[in-house]
């Protein structure tokens, strides 16, 4: 083996790729097609927040900010107790922090958080990069629909069980 066939084998190859067409995609003028249910942005569908505080214990970037107060409600029947529930007052992510591993998304026990697949949100100024609730609310429309379930797949236990209580309730009635 001589010392400089590498040499030549790596000039081959510099040599073949320079004469072939390039590939790139010239990306403002030309959008990326991203795969289906990528990750983008993390989107907040607010109605569903119980200010339960999971998705800013488990962020290990600790890039969540919640804030909220105690609010009590009048009793629901008469004779009955106070209740009292948490509202919210700020929730924000900072995506400079954020890595972006959907650990949020994943442990939200009431649907609260979403990814969309938006990606276009660059900003002149890292501190515009903490998106407050509003800004998160506005990406919950970018949001895609889940996949529909197959056909051989169970039914969720959650549908299942408001089925039965739904049939349960119907039939007390008649």
């Amino acid at each position: 083996m001589s010392y400089g066939s590498g040499l030549a084998k790596g000039l081959a190859i510099t040599l073949r790729t320079m004469t072939r067409r390039s590939v790139t995609q010239h990306y403002p003028e030309t959008q990326p097609e991203l795969p289906p249910r990528s990750r983008g942005v993390i989107a907040l569908f607010e109605e569903n927040c119980t200010v339960c505080m999971l998705c800013a214990r488990e962020c290990p970037d600790w890039c969540i900010y919640i804030d909220s107060h105690k609010e009590t409600l009048p009793p629901a029947a008469p004779g009955g107790r106070e209740r009292s529930r948490n509202v919210l007052d700020r929730f924000a992510i900072d995506f400079s922090l954020c890595m972006y591993c959907g650990i949020c998304v994943e442990v939200c026990p009431f649907d609260a958080l979403f990814w969309s697949p938006e990606f276009e949100y660059a900003e002149t100024d890292i501190r515009d990069l903490t998106h407050e609730r509003d800004r998160l609310r506005e990406w919950m429309w970018t949001v895609p629909e889940p996949p529909p379930l197959t056909d051989a797949a169970e039914e969720p236990k959650e549908i299942a069980a408001a089925r039965k209580a739904a049939d349960r309730q119907a039939g007390a009635e008649r």
